[in-house]
């Protein structure tokens, strides 16, 4: 199996395995000279990287596709709303803003008003 075709988590969980079996002494599948092993520093993880990215490795991946379901899916029921109901919903949430605006001090007109009038520089200093 092409290694191109591996998740991460795959690639990671057969490298870990294979550099295991190379690690208690498994036969290597791929022949490598003394001096790649010697650049490698003999690091089973790097043999086994060398060997996955050879595709001589006989480890497969069996992926199992989801169970297809022979039923038909049943659209959700609407909740009907008339015109009445939801007028009151609106006006409900509109005193709940008009209420949560209170509760914030909004600044009205008046008093931005009255702010603007007065001086803007620093009374000591003038």
């Amino acid at each position: 199996m092409e290694s191109a075709n591996f998740t991460k988590y795959e690639k990671a969980r057969i490298l870990g395995a294979r550099g295991l079996q190379i690690a208690m002494n498994a036969p290597l599948l791929i022949k490598i000279d003394q001096g790649d092993l010697e650049k490698i520093k003999f690091d089973a993880l790097k043999i086994a990287e060398i060997e996955l990215n050879s595709d001589i490795l006989p480890i497969s991946v069996k992926k199992p596709f989801p169970k297809k379901k022979e039923e038909k899916l049943k659209r959700a029921p609407e909740k009907k709303i008339t015109e009445g109901k939801k007028a009151e919903i609106e006006s409900q949430e509109e005193k709940e803003i008009v209420q949560a605006g209170e509760i914030m001090e909004l600044a009205n007109p008046q008093e931005e008003a009255e702010e603007s009038e007065a001086p803007k520089g620093n009374p000591e200093i003038e």
